[in-house]
């Protein structure tokens, strides 16, 4: 069985590794100031950050075209493969994965198994590489989705949230609580939540620093329960040096694990405002 391996832009994969594994990446579409977006087409991430700034709206999302979407899993079928894995962001975030389960009847001459990664990011981008490798080894469908069941139970993270508006604008947040939140520079610890897997707020807790001290122990905690090879990811919002001053930090205390630097780009950037920073961590997919 010949499979195909789908994601969608908010894994922020590097264009090489898409290149390399042959993993073909939807774009979800956002919009700022009446105008849609492509991501990681139309716009850049620091584009788009700029345009955050400085927008009378806020930003929102949207899925991608039914038809286009049928028009990827056809073409992929022209060009020989028996099945697809498509592999999207939380199903609590987006509903994109259901309208997937929607289409299935649509196209009855290739096998898609839409796969809900609980998350984003590029901790979704890590389950994407290993489905890609193991569709080129030759595996099933099955044994992909239950080794990925099995690697998406060991990702954990924290987002410190900078810019307090965003989740104000966002609904997520009282206009009251974000004044004095930036008043007394709140600064509040996001996480999925394990049961729901919605994104809810861990801890308040005042001051950037002190948010990275919190996180940092909260990963220790979890470290010292952890028998298995670790990768490491800081996460940032259009703030680089602060990623890179972090990833410092954490591969000093952890000269064994991987510390990877990504970002969030303008679909999740939307939510969680610029300048956000998280560490999230899940099994090394390279020391399995």
């Amino acid at each position: 069985m010949k499979i195909a391996v789908v994601t969608d832009s908010t894994a922020y994969l590097p264009q090489e590794t898409v290149k390399k594994y042959g993993i073909r990446v939807v774009p979800i579409p956002f919009i700022i100031d009446g105008q849609v977006y492509n991501e990681g087409v139309d716009i850049t991430t620091e584009e788009f950050y700029t345009k955050l700034r400085t927008s009378e709206t806020f930003p929102s999302t949207s899925q991608p075209p039914v038809g286009e979407l049928i028009s990827l899993y056809q073409s992929l079928q022209d060009e020989g493969y028996d099945a697809v894995i498509s592999i999207h962001l939380a199903s609590t975030i987006s509903g994109l994965c259901q309208t997937l389960y929607n289409l299935e009847e649509q196209l009855p001459d290739i096998q898609l198994m839409p796969y809900d990664s609980q998350i984003t990011v590029m901790l979704m981008g890590n389950l994407v590489i290993e489905a890609a490798r193991m569709a080129k080894a030759g595996a099933n469908l099955d044994e992909i989705k239950i080794h990925l069941d099995e690697l998406r139970k060991t990702i954990d993270e924290y987002f410190i949230v900078n810019d307090l508006q965003n989740l104000v604008r966002g609904g997520r947040l009282s206009n009251a609580s974000a004044f004095i939140g930036n008043v007394l520079k709140i600064r509040p610890i996001l996480t999925f939540d394990e049961k729901s897997h919605q994104i809810v707020a861990f801890e308040k807790v005042r001051s950037t620093k002190r948010a990275l001290k919190r996180v940092e122990d909260l990963f220790s905690e979890a470290m010292s329960k952890i028998d298995y090879p670790v990768r490491i990811l800081i996460i940032h919002a259009n703030d680089e040096d602060a990623a890179l001053k972090w990833q410092a930090k954490i591969q000093k205390k952890y000269p064994d694990c991987q510390v990877d630097i990504s970002y969030f780009g303008p679909v999740i950037g939307t939510h969680l405002g610029e300048k956000a920073l998280a560490l999230a961590w899940m099994r090394d997919i390279d020391k399995q």
